[in-house]
């Protein structure tokens, strides 16, 4: 289980480094800061499965959080979300180091 943890949380980096390099060269070509926000990437590679996870959530769900919690995630850029992301799954499926070291019988 620890080793499909960690493969999500590197694949979430992975998308995080690439969100986060589309951002800098959209910002470097337009001169000013560009922070592509969750929704909008999300709409792009995918609106079906966007539309499906809000109607889902407003309907599964309290209609607070969807109000609350979900909207103002899918306003936060997509790196941020992707970064954050990877740190909980990572941490997760971190394994803690003996405490009495390597090298114990």
């Amino acid at each position: 289980m620890r080793f499909l943890l960690r493969l999500a949380s590197l694949f979430a980096l992975a998308v995080a480094v690439i969100a986060g390099t589309i951002d800098s060269i959209q910002s470097v070509a337009s001169s000013q800061v560009l922070m592509t926000p969750m929704s909008d990437a999300w709409q792009d590679v995918s609106p079906s499965t966007l539309t499906a996870l809000q109607s889902s959530v407003s309907y599964y769900v309290h209609p607070r959080f969807y109000a609350f919690i979900f909207q103002w995630l899918m306003l936060q850029p997509a790196f941020a979300v992707f970064l954050v992301l990877s740190l909980i799954l990572w941490m997760i499926g971190y394994k803690k180091p003996p405490v009495a070291g390597r090298f114990t019988a």
